[in-house]
């Protein structure tokens, strides 16, 4: 017992500090992770967590400065040349992205990017190699194993994507696996799974984790012990009941407090009687073309009233998005009809008038804004277009004021996207929309990758406006929990088929469907 206290842990970092010039945006962190424990490391976007686990592997971006030792296994990885850090990235310590698309190689297949991460084996030939890809395959869950190794990345599924990156890091048979918010962006069924899935890896394989992620109750399922990160200082570490029950640190205890918030009251209030302003009748949605040709949207019909909000949920594919373009026209029906404020959102003559009524929150804040366009730039794009004739001088106060009233300040206006948060691009994307003083506002996952605090905010936000403005808003979600909050009803969509619809409270509280209901059981277990 004696010799094995006195082992050094499997990872170590000693007084990390990581320098921009002179902006430092790690500082000072020291933690470790012991063989087969899981570490959980939480904090708000940009508190320095991903860099803290890059540097672990040599991958801090851009000309970086940094200070502190990396050890492993009490060998100082600080100082090694390319060749060393190939036997250490992927042989030791397997990393999963957020973003497993972005990971993956588009024009290679799953085969051939399993074989390049393997470790070559004496007598082993490719047979020999592809079977056992084919059973790590198998050991993720994925279906048709076999025909998977075939396949390229965008035929998957995002979860079955994330799936194939996990088996990929299984392949070089690492001792440390870094789960960098692996089911951000996953619906609450597939995060549940993938959660379930690493869980049953890491205590079958004795893997030790570091697991990165923002939500907290994510966070307690999974880690041993938790480190807790802000404005790149680590501010406590240590075990997980004991940090998220009894906080030592006054923001551990907001943190806390914000992710309390998926229980709280709701953000919605009961509708007021206005007239129905966004119909669907019927709606069918065809992706393809001849043989090819497939139905994605069955016969959706709904009626939304001026001022209400309406929650779209479902897993991935089960056709959300596909419905929220065609009420922005889109796509084109192939059956049935779309109207909002009476106008057919597929009609291209009326585009123009359109735009003035309904517009549309992405998912991607980032990919909505052009990287080379500074925020003044991307707001007075919508002006312009109300108002040719408009002033830059009028225009720089119109913008000014947009920021103002999404709650930032007008000293962003000189910035490029990239040089805000991802909860400010956020914000600019919303200020964008409303310049255009549209009557709809159709929101795709615009909170699914923020963290606790920041989504609160986004939906406080989103509620001020819509009350403010008298705005209808179509909340598109697969986090049952944050849509409760803001919804005055709710279409539960499922492989293209409405599978539900009514009122929030008695979809939430007394869901019909078997599968509304195993969607709320899915948001719970992926958290305990």
């Amino acid at each position: 017992m004696e010799n094995v206290r006195m082992s050094p842990p499997l990872l170590s970092l000693e007084d990390l500090t990581i320098r921009y010039g002179d902006r430092a945006v790690v500082r000072g962190v020291s933690l470790e992770v012991r063989d087969g424990e899981v570490l959980g490391l939480i904090g708000e976007s940009g508190s320095g967590k991903s860099l803290t686990a890059l540097a672990a592997l040599g991958l801090v971006p851009g000309r970086a400065g940094i200070t502190g030792q990396v050890r492993l296994r009490g060998q100082p990885l600080s100082g090694l040349d390319e060749a060393g850090w190939r036997a250490v990235r992927g042989r030791q310590i397997g990393i999963v992205f957020q973003d497993p698309m972005s990971s993956l190689n588009p024009l290679m297949t799953l085969g051939a990017q399993m074989l390049e991460a393997m470790p070559a084996r004496r007598g082993q030939g490719r047979r020999e190699r592809l079977e056992r890809a084919a059973a790590l395959l198998a050991e993720v869950g994925l279906p048709d194993p076999r025909a998977m190794l075939g396949r390229h990345p965008f035929a998957l599924s995002g979860g079955q994507q994330q799936r194939a990156m996990i088996a990929m890091v299984l392949a070089g048979e690492p001792s440390l696996l870094i789960a960098d918010e692996p089911t951000t962006a996953l619906d609450v069924t597939t995060q549940a799974q993938v959660l379930a899935l690493l869980r049953d890896l890491q205590r079958r394989r004795g893997m030790a984790m570091l697991f990165i992620s923002h939500d907290l109750d994510v966070v307690m399922s999974m880690a041993h012990r938790v480190a807790v990160m802000r404005h790149g200082v680590l501010l406590e570490c240590g075990d997980t009941p004991a940090i998220l029950r009894a906080p030592r640190h006054a923001y551990t205890g907001e943190l806390v407090a914000a992710h309390g918030r998926r229980s709280a009251p709701r953000l919605g209030r009961a509708a007021s009687a206005g007239q129905p302003i966004v119909h669907a009748e019927g709606v069918c949605v065809d992706y393809g073309c001849g043989r090819e040709r497939r139905r994605v949207l069955h016969g959706v019909d709904l009626q939304l009233r001026q001022g209400a909000t309406l929650g779209i949920a479902g897993e991935s594919g089960s056709g959300k998005s596909t419905l929220a373009r065609a009420l922005l026209g889109l796509v084109a029906p192939a059956a049935g009809r779309v109207r909002v404020a009476g106008l057919d959102p597929a009609d291209g003559r009326q585009r123009a008038r359109f735009a003035r009524t309904c517009q549309y929150v992405f998912q991607d804040a980032t990919g909505s804004l052009n990287p080379r366009r500074t925020i003044l730039q991307a707001l007075a794009e919508p002006l312009r277009a109300l108002e040719p004739d408009l002033a830059r001088t009028a225009a720089g106060r119109r913008c000014a004021a947009m920021l103002e009233e999404v709650g930032l300040d007008d000293g962003l206006l000189q910035r490029f996207p990239h040089q805000l948060s991802g909860g400010q691009r956020q914000r600019v994307v919303i200020a964008r929309a409303l310049a255009m003083k549209p009557r709809v506002l159709v929101c795709d996952e615009p909170v699914s990758a923020l963290d606790a605090t920041v989504r609160n905010q986004v939906l406080d936000l989103l509620a001020r406006l819509r009350d403010a403005h008298g705005l209808t808003l179509v909340f598109i979600g697969h986090d049952l929990a944050v849509m409760q909050s803001l919804a005055d009803e709710v279409l539960v969509l499922r492989q293209g088929v409405v599978a539900e619809q009514g009122a929030a409270e008695s979809v939430f509280g007394a869901p019909r469907s078997a599968y509304t209901r195993e969607l709320l059981q899915a948001g719970r277990l992926g958290r305990h």
